[in-house]
Formats: C-alpha cells, sequence, structure tokens
C-alpha cells in the first residue's frame, strides 16, 4: 500500500473532516470568464445548506458542474443524503425517491425531470437560486463516518442497486484515482479537468467531484457534448488538461476534424476500450489515454494504458481473489469485501485480464463463447458502427423452460442488410451462436455514459420487431 494511501487512512475516523482541501485561493472550478477559489465555494456552499429543507435524503439533477459540487457538499454539511439514481429521466427518479420518503430534489433547471415537459413537475422541488448567494462562517466540515451519497447501478445487468457511500469511502478512494493519475502532469500545477460524463454517474463522481475536492484540481462547471464543445472547454482551461469520457464520445472527438488544444492526458472508462480506439486517440491527441476500471460498488479499482498493455494494472491497497463466479475486491475505501461478477484471470506481478463475466457465458451444444466476444466480432464488420450482442430471457422452444435461450443483437449499420452482417458473422463465429434475432436500428439505447440497461434492449428489440 503506498504512502499516500496509509496516511489517509491513518487520518480517517469519526472526527470532522473539511469539505475540500488546499489553500483558500485554490481553484476548485472554472470556465472561460474565471476560476472560482476554494474561499467563494465554501461561502456558496454554507448559504446554500442554510436555505435547505429538513430532510434526510435529497437527489441531485444539477446539470451544471460547479452547482452540482455546491449542491452536493451543502447537502452534506446538513448531514443530508445525496441520492444518485442511475439515470435522470423521471421513472428513474421516482423510482428512488419512492425509496426514500419525504426526499427533495435539488436542481437548476426546469423541475419535470431531464427535459420531459410533457409529465407534471417533480414535487419537493428546490431550484438553485442564480447568481448562488454567499455566506460568511468557519470552515465547512463533514463527520468521516457520515453516508453521504448512495449510487445506483445502472441496470446494464437487471435491476438498478443502491450502494452506500461514505465520505471516508470518498476520501480514500480519491487518493487512490490520483496515485492511478500520477505522471499525467507536473504535481505543483493545477490539473484543469473537463468532463463530458454527468456528476450522477460513479465514474463523473469520482473524476470531476471528489478530485476537485480533494486534489490540487480544478474542474470545468460545464458538460460539453459536441467535439466543438468540448474542444472549447478545454481551451478555457488555464493549466495542464485532462479529458475524462467513455469509448463512445472518445471515437467521435478522434473522428472530429476540429483543432485541440494540447492536453495532459484522457481518462475513460464506463465501457471497454478497443486497443485501436486507444491508439488512435494517443495519435490524435498526442497524450497518454489511461482506461480506468471500476464499478459502483467499488468505485475505481485499476487501471491501464490500453494503447500498449492489456492487463490491468490494481490501484493501490486494492486485493482481488478469483471466485467461481466473479472475483472478491478488497480495498482500502471499502468497509467489506465486493464480489463483482467480473471473471478476472490474476497474474504472478498481481496485474490481472478480465475474462468477462459468468453471466456473458454461453454454452450451447457443448460449445462455449461470450457474448463480449460476439459483439466485438459484430463490431469488427466493415460497416458497423455499433452494435450490441445479447441474450434473451426465454428459451428457443417455449415448451422446454430450461431450454437454450436465444441469442439477438441490435446493429447501426446504415448501409449494410441484415443478411450481410449475418453472412460477414457467419466467418467467424460457430453457426450455434449466430443471432437468432439481428436488428438493424438507427441507434443503440445508450444511456449518459454510454452505457446499455438491459430493459432497453429489451424494448428496443420488441419495439422494432413488431
Amino acid at each position: 500500500m503506498s504512502a499516500v494511501i496509509q496516511s489517509k487512512l491513518a487520518s480517517a475516523s469519526s472526527a470532522p473532516c473539511a469539505l475540500a482541501q488546499g489553500a483558500p485561493t485554490r481553484a476548485i472550478a472554472f470556465d472561460a470568464d474565471r476560476e472560482i477559489p476554494l474561499e467563494t465555494f465554501f461561502a456558496h456552499v454554507r448559504a446554500l445548506a442554510a436555505r435547505l429543507p429538513e430532510a434526510t435524503h435529497a437527489v441531485n439533477l444539477c446539470e451544471d458542474r460547479y452547482r452540482f459540487l455546491v449542491a452536493f457538499c451543502a447537502v452534506a454539511l446538513r448531514g443530508q443524503t445525496t441520492l444518485l439514481p442511475p439515470s435522470r429521466t423521471r421513472a428513474a427518479i421516482d423510482e428512488v425517491r419512492a425509496l426514500h420518503p419525504g426526499s427533495y430534489c435539488l436542481g437548476d433547471g426546469e423541475p419535470c425531470g431531464c427535459d420531459q415537459a410533457h409529465l407534471a413537475p417533480l414535487p419537493h422541488y428546490i431550484a438553485l437560486p442564480d447568481p448562488l448567494p454567499r455566506e460568511a462562517g468557519p470552515l465547512p466540515l463533514v463527520d468521516d463516518a457520515m453516508l453521504v451519497a448512495i449510487g445506483f447501478t445502472s441496470g446494464s445487468t437487471g435491476v438498478p442497486k443502491p450502494n452506500p457511500k461514505t465520505w471516508r469511502n470518498f476520501r480514500t478512494s480519491t487518493a487512490q484515482n490520483l496515485a492511478a493519475l500520477a505522471g499525467l502532469w507536473p504535481e505543483e500545477q493545477t490539473l484543469h479537468v473537463v468532463a463530458t460524463v454527468p456528476p450522477q454517474h460513479m465514474y463523473g463522481m469520482e473524476m470531476s467531484v471528489m478530485l476537485p475536492l480533494h486534489g490540487n484540481v480544478a474542474v470545468h462547471g460545464g458538460r460539453p457534448f459536441f467535439p466543438q464543445d468540448v474542444a472549447q472547454a478545454l481551451g478555457e482551461a488555464r493549466g495542464p488538461r485532462l479529458l475524462v469520457t467513455t469509448p463512445v464520445h472518445l471515437h467521435a472527438l478522434v473522428e472530429s476534424q476540429i483543432d485541440w488544444p494540447p492536453m495532459a492526458g484522457i481518462v475513460t472508462a464506463t465501457a471497454p476500450l478497443p486497443q485501436a480506439l486507444a491508439a488512435a486517440a494517443e495519435a490524435r491527441f498526442g497524450c497518454e489515454v489511461r482506461e480506468v476500471f471500476g464499478s459502483t460498488e467499488t468505485c475505481v479499482i485499476a487501471r491501464r494504458r490500453t494503447a500498449h498493455e492489456q492487463a490491468w494494472t490494481p490501484l493501490p491497497g486494492v486485493r482481488l481473489t478469483p471466485q467461481p463466479d466473479g472475483t472478491q475486491v478488497q480495498a482500502a475505501h471499502l468497509p467489506q469485501p465486493v464480489v463483482l461478477a467480473d471473471l478476472m484471470e490474476v497474474q504472478d506481478d498481481g496485474r490481472f485480464l478480465l475474462r468477462g463475466r459468468q453471466a456473458d457465458l454461453l454454452e450451447i451444444a457443448g460449445k462455449r463463447a461470450s457474448l463480449g466476444d460476439l459483439t466485438r466480432r459484430l463490431l469488427a464488420i466493415p460497416g458497423v458502427r455499433d452494435g450490441v450482442v445479447f441474450q434473451l430471457d426465454e428459451p428457443d422452444d417455449a415448451r422446454h423452460p430450461g431450454g437454450v435461450r436465444r441469442i439477438a443483437a441490435l446493429v447501426v449499420a446504415p448501409d449494410l442488410h441484415e443478411r450481410d452482417i449475418l453472412e460477414a458473422l457467419r466467418r467467424s463465429v460457430d453457426p450455434v451462436f449466430l443471432p437468432r434475432r439481428l436488428v438493424r436500428v438507427d441507434a443503440l439505447p445508450r444511456n449518459e455514459t454510454g452505457k446499455l440497461p438491459r430493459a432497453e434492449l429489451l424494448r428496443v428489440l420488441q419495439s422494432n420487431m413488431n
């Protein structure tokens, strides 16, 4: 375990901790017009906290990343817990709030949830004032053992599940993340982060909310989407630039025909990063691309430079124990071991290779394959822009409930016919693993971080089969 992690653990207790570290003049956020120092941030947090209602939980729906940061810390300062739904759809918000009666919502947009204007306004909604008020006072403190957030899994493998996070969990995992990013920029300089992922997602929380709270890091207040917007936000940085993004977004940025400012590095997560894309991004942007591996349950636990290596390096303090149904993860920031569904092959040097998930493994007619490998082969077909292979719930023969379940695929390939795609797959895939249902669509139902919730895949498949 590294010295930095040991020092974090030594200071972790039930004692009050500062909401953010650093000198009062240290920048915590920036945009085109200004850098916001820590002392101004604290003044915003104190003022907002004083205006929050009595409650136990709050849903933070802020689109502006700085306002999300202020709201998150104000809620914690009031001794309340922030709820992080798997998405900002009205259904996801209502489902999370139903689990926590009496909770309220904070936001900086329309109070109906994710621009769904046809829905009734969210009840118990508080819009952040504009401009944010300020209030002088002592250093804002939060108890290290306090439950400050509950994150929910994406639902890509089933029903979203809650995962509680204490301030200590976040403090320690942030120290690990800073260690994972070490070497990308001079430590004496303030790193300027631009993120395309929402702060409500655990990856976004770690890399664009907790980093500026506990590291010498400033974050851009926006969430740019189009390549030109991302380039503009990076251009507004006044120090070394780090882009936090996803493989889906990175692919669009690589293909864009615009000029880019120099970057210290790129971090990506939420889905496997193809090695060819990682290499193309490093050549296009002239910096290192570091892929991080984690989950809502564990936060980030490993990293790799995907353009040059396949094996993952666990972060300091992380221990992995393979099991028949997955892998047990022990880490300094986890109160108890967590078992992930990912199958990992741990090498002699401690690094590991991902071998898919138990749920992704297929066995048909005595032959074996994985959904991940089938998807990779689908994406390798010229003309296929996006796609996914997945297994349905019902068996091939409805008369035999224990029979083989069908394999399906959704494909974005405007210039190809379904039979062309199947014929191309037939060259590298055993016939027993060819999708029985292959449907071309305009776009896959990816969420804000590029993930594919299973319920959405089934819905799109069904709607296109009718």
